[in-house]
């Protein structure tokens, strides 16, 4: 086929295009030239162009990486089709006969060929299909789930209220999170979202659709408006797009289910929006060219200019979204650059006319949105498999293509030609440099800087007269020296013939031998000073001999030399920051920024190729904030999140779509002015009647639903009254016959308020017989009393009781001040030393005292009875304004919470020391939430915050290894329960883990998803590929939000003694155990 012939006839180019794709898909050969010689020598027969392909494939066993690069990007007016291979009958592949290979790929493209001629289907609407049915049965499957989930929704409604005008949030029905970041991100663009809301369906199809599109698009088209009304104007945090996806699957037919890529349903929803807009524009439009709001909204227009064999050629092409290479690049602009130029041009700008090939694109029109696809998945042709590029790719907030567009042809190739003089340049002088950084032949190499000074430290050190071998000491142990050196038994020397620093020369002995005794001496062995050298042997080595003469001509050589090697390194790394400084100015000027285009959205994905979580960054122009927008969860982010998440080469997530939009044209972002009123159009406002009604008759059912809710929660908090009301009455005759009457559980307040129940005691201050807790406290008060009758000449009740309590306060004073170790802990043997860690008010320090003292539990003899009665006739005096009973409560109840901690903390920490993971999780995660919420009140109002998540994250940790220890087994059962450790206790908890983004939290989450990962990799049955392919967006979902959680475990009954016994045994246990954080 001749360029004439693919510039006139636009169908045969599309055709050519799709046979193109067809061809790479089944040969796995990327070469288009080689494609379309393959096509050219079979004219048009794909299954005798399979075989010419197979031949030449034997031939060629490795394609060049550069060949790849260039010959990867398709021109076409889609350019990404990605279909997906049919079933075929079972053809034996191992053997080496590539007749075999041949028939089975025939036989593919035969199956293809007879199911689009059946159906009208086409693989890639097969290959969408899978996807969208995978969603809706995983949806339908997680309402049968019996184990709580974190995906699923509360059940309280005010959890799922739309705050204020909160950006709207879309469920995740059964992993469609792609649904979600490509639907946010099209949504946020008010033109668009303008578009959708206001299409109304051609008049002449409202009554029967004529054709397959129509019955398939118009429907989906007001589903897609019924979802965009409700991202409007809902009460909702966030909706259901369920109807929409359903909409999708039902427009294709397969049963399949296989993960495709996230970029073939954005295609086709961009597809089907021009179809549905096509139909509209021609019904609008008589006799005149119909424009399609779809089409001037995101496709735009590029120069294909180049030589083909010889000849030279320019052809106009449509783009949509535009692919771009990731791999081998560091930032968006040497994409584009590399993109923009296929094969060797050098032919181009030449008079003389070659063989060679090669293209350049120049934009003639760009879209108002322009979308980048950023292709991170390649198949890798040796494991058989597709993989992800991780690599790092920087993108710009701001993005100018003036560089790229056909009117700046000349001045471009300008710049381009000196750009790459000035890189040549910069390869010239990197290298350069690189001599002098990594100096030698052999494989370790050093700054030349540096082994000049080490020439000159070597030649100025002191120099010795022996060498390094010959005052070693055979007999000495080897771990260093002895305390004394004993000599050669060949010494006679004098011990003062030679002065040690002088005997340089050949004629000097060694020291005189110490006496024979001293010889015998064994020598003390001192595990910390042996390995020192003694303090007359040099510490580096030394020349033997060198002249003074020769030290100085040599110390002028180095330095000389040091300073010559220092200053050109200087002027080597001068010049090639001021070439980088002028490549990264070269488009700086005004004339080349003229086209800016802002991000407006960036699509992330995380994970590997075959699995992953999807969610989308959106600028908010009006709060010049960015949002995150994952799922029913949206967030204010930054662009230093963005960039974390989005550049690659952190953790496994990247972007892999950017969305810029045309900064000079703001009607793409700007709201609707109402004619009349000129205000701003907002919320329902915007939507056209039939919207309104739809979405007002949603809300009304959400109002219902949390007005059914807070009657039920009415009726639950009347029964619970009524039952405290009935137990108080069944108590009443026993507490009002007398003052002294046996003992009982004694109010707070003396006479409490008509129609209320009385507020019971602490259960730490008062218990309703002499065990436990009350025993301990019994005993502490009747102490004070007995100390204070001791101290006191004046033995009348009131007089006693106020020494006792000013007793009793000075001892849990010295409590509360006293330095102690981890493992004791004051605060759980009395709450007033919990009060006083946390200056607690002074009246309630001083109620809680006599509430003690006031206790009927003590009257067992006179004079703990009149006490016990003045304590209690204090308090009737006590006016309700004087203690503020709701901040009394308050203390009280963050000390009963302070002990549930406690409790949650030993009980966890106890189960995990067993290694009883499973049971511990529960109690550490929520003393570890329970134990926060105390912190954030002040210091001392929990334990130690690093303690409880260092086991928290241990435990999740060693989940994580059960689990993946379980399903590496390959055993049915055992590979069912290590997923449901994984989706019942690890996944819900990730969240918690991701919520304050400490450092080791998210570490220990990306090891855990890093490990599951690795599996894609390996090969395995189909049933566990399966199940691994639905387990792991769920653990790669990175929403930290909690949907819904397990209920608090069941706390067991802990006396104070008890408690602070296990509470200090278990905390010196963990104290002694290794742990990071602590």
């Amino acid at each position: 086929m001749t360029v004439e012939q693919n510039v006139l006839q636009q169908h045969s180019q599309k055709h050519q295009q799709t046979l193109l794709n067809q061809l790479r898909e089944v040969t796995g050969t990327t070469d288009i030239q080689l494609l379309q010689q393959a096509l050219q020598v079979s004219n048009g027969d794909v299954a005798e162009a399979v075989a010419f392909l197979t031949e030449k494939n034997s031939k060629v066993p490795q394609q060049d990486e550069t060949t790849y690069y260039q010959t990867s990007q398709v021109a076409s007016d889609r350019y990404i089709s990605v279909g997906s291979q049919a079933d075929t009958n079972v053809i034996d592949l191992t053997g080496d006969d590539k007749d075999d290979l041949q028939r089975a790929i025939a036989l593919s493209l035969e199956e293809s060929s007879r199911a689009f001629r059946e159906t009208g289907i086409t693989d890639e609407e097969q290959a969408i299909s899978r996807v969208l049915e995978a969603s809706i049965a995983e949806n339908k499957a997680s309402l049968k789930r019996t184990h709580t989930e974190v995906w699923s929704d509360s059940p309280n409604p005010h959890d799922r209220k739309r705050i204020d005008s909160c950006p709207v949030g879309l469920k995740n029905v059964g992993n469609t999170c792609w649904f979600s970041a490509v639907i946010q991100s099209l949504f946020n663009l008010l033109e668009f979202q303008r578009l959708v809301l206001n299409y109304s369906p051609p008049a002449r199809v409202l009554d029967l659709p004529r054709n397959q599109k129509e019955h398939r698009n118009l429907p989906f088209m007001q589903e897609l408006r019924n979802l965009f009304s409700l991202m409007v104007g809902s009460k909702r945090k966030y909706v259901d797009p369920s109807r929409a996806v359903e909409i999708l699957k039902d427009a294709f037919k397969s049963s399949e289910s296989q993960q495709q890529d996230v970029s073939e349903f954005t295609h086709k929803l961009l597809d089907w929006l021009e179809d549905a807009f096509q139909m509209k524009a021609e019904e609008d439009s008589v006799g005149e060219k119909p424009k399609n709001p779809m089409v001037e909204l995101f496709y735009g227009r590029f120069l294909a200019v180049g030589v083909l064999e010889g000849k030279k050629f320019e052809n106009t092409e449509m783009f949509g979204q535009y692919p771009l290479q990731v791999n081998g690049f560091k930032d968006l602009h040497e994409c584009l650059e590399a993109a923009m130029v296929e094969g060797e041009i050098e032919s181009l700008h030449s008079a003389e006319n070659s063989a060679r090939s090669g293209q350049e694109h120049w934009f003639t029109e760009l879209p108002p949105v322009l979308t980048f696809e950023l292709s991170r998945f390649e198949f890798n042709q040796a494991l058989g498999r597709p993989e992800k590029i991780h690599n790092k790719l920087e993108f710009p907030s701001m993005l100018y293509m003036d560089r790229y567009m056909d009117r700046s042809r000349e001045i471009t190739r300008i710049k381009r030609e000196e750009i790459r003089r000035l890189k040549e340049h910069l390869t010239v002088l990197q290298q350069r440099l690189e001599r002098y950084l990594s100096y030698g032949s052999g494989p370790k190499r050093f700054p030349l800087a540096d082994v000049l000074q080490y020439a000159m430290e070597f030649a100025s050190s002191k120099p010795v007269c022996t060498s390094p071998v010959e005052d070693i000491d055979t007999s000495a142990p080897p771990g260093g020296t002895t305390g004394q050196q004993l000599p050669p038994p060949s010494s006679t020397a004098e011990p003062d013939s030679v002065p040690p620093q002088e005997s340089c020369g050949p004629a000097s002995a060694p020291a005189a031998a110490p006496p024979a005794g001293q010889q015998q001496r064994v020598p003390v062995h001192k595990p910390f000073t042996q390995s020192r050298l003694p303090p007359d042997l040099p510490m580096h080595p030394a020349p033997r001999h060198i002249t003074e003469e020769e030290l100085r001509v040599l110390e002028g050589c180095l330095h000389r030399w040091r300073s010559e090697v220092e200053n050109d390194t200087r002027d080597l790394q001068g010049s090639i920051t001021r070439i980088h400084r002028t490549i990264e100015l070269m488009y700086s000027d005004k004339s080349m920024m003229q086209v800016p285009y802002r991000l407006h959205a960036v699509l992330v994905h995380e994970g590997q190729a075959n699995a992953g979580h999807y969610w989308a960054y959106i600028y908010d122009p009006h709060q010049r904030c960015w949002m995150k927008y994952n799922d029913i969860s949206v967030t204010k982010s930054s662009w230093e999140e963005l960039v974390r998440d989005s550049f690659g080469g952190y953790r496994n997530a990247s972007a892999y779509c950017l969305m810029y939009i045309n900064d000079k044209k703001p009607f793409l972002i700007e709201e609707e002015f109402d004619k009349e009123t000129g205000q701003i159009l907002s919320g329902m406002d915007k939507l056209p009647p039939d919207l309104k009604q739809y979405v007002k008759e949603d809300n009304e059912q959400f109002d219902k639903e949390i007005e059914e809710w807070d009657a039920m929660q009415a009726r639950k908090a009347q029964q619970e009254k009524l039952a405290l009301a009935a137990a108080a009455a069944s108590a009443a005759p026993s507490s009002t016959s007398t003052s002294t009457s046996s003992p009982q559980p004694m109010s707070i307040e003396s006479s409490p308020p008509d129609n209320t129940v009385a507020q019971q005691d602490p259960e730490y201050l008062e218990q309703p017989s002499p065990t436990g807790d009350f025993k301990h406290l019994q005993e502490d008060t009747e102490r004070a009393i007995s100390r204070a009758a001791a101290e006191q000449e004046d033995r009348s009740p009131e007089v006693l009781l106020n020494a006792a309590i000013k007793l009793e306060y000075a001892r849990l004073l010295r409590f509360a001040q006293e330095d102690t170790p981890p493992e004791l802990d004051y605060r759980l043997h009395h709450v007033i030393v919990y009060f006083i860690q946390n200056e607690a008010p002074k009246k309630i320090l001083e109620r809680t005292l006599l509430t003690q003292f006031a206790d009927r539990n003590l009257a067992f003899d006179e004079r703990c009875k009149s006490i016990m009665q003045v304590a209690r006739a204090k308090l009737d005096l006590i006016k309700p304004e004087e203690v503020n009973m709701d901040e009394y409560e308050m203390w009280h109840q963050d000390y009963r919470n302070f002990r549930e901690t406690t409790v949650l903390m030993v009980t966890g920490l106890e189960l995990f020391q067993k290694s009883n993971y499973v049971e511990a999780l529960m109690y550490l995660i929520y003393s570890y939430q329970y134990n926060r919420e105390l912190l954030l009140k002040g210091l001392y109002r929990g334990h130690d915050e690093e303690l409880l998540g260092y086991h928290r994250r241990e435990c999740l940790l060693k989940l994580n290894e059960q689990a993946a220890a379980m399903f590496e087994s390959g055993e049915e059962p055992e590979v069912g329960t290590g997923l449901g450790i994984m989706n019942e206790l690890v996944v819900p908890c990730i969240p918690l883990l991701l919520a304050q983004e400490a450092e080791k939290d998210l570490l220990a989450v990306e090891d855990m998803r890093n490990r599951w990962c690795s599996y894609l990799g390996q090969e395995m049955e189909a049933n566990l590929q399966e199940k691994l392919t639905d387990f792991l967006p769920k653990l790669l979902d990175c929403s930290t939000e909690m949907k819904s959680f397990h209920d608090p475990p069941k706390l067991p009954s802990y006396s104070t003694l008890e408690l602070c016994e296990r509470f200090g045994r278990i905390v010196a246990a963990v104290g002694r155990a290794p742990g990071e954080g602590r």
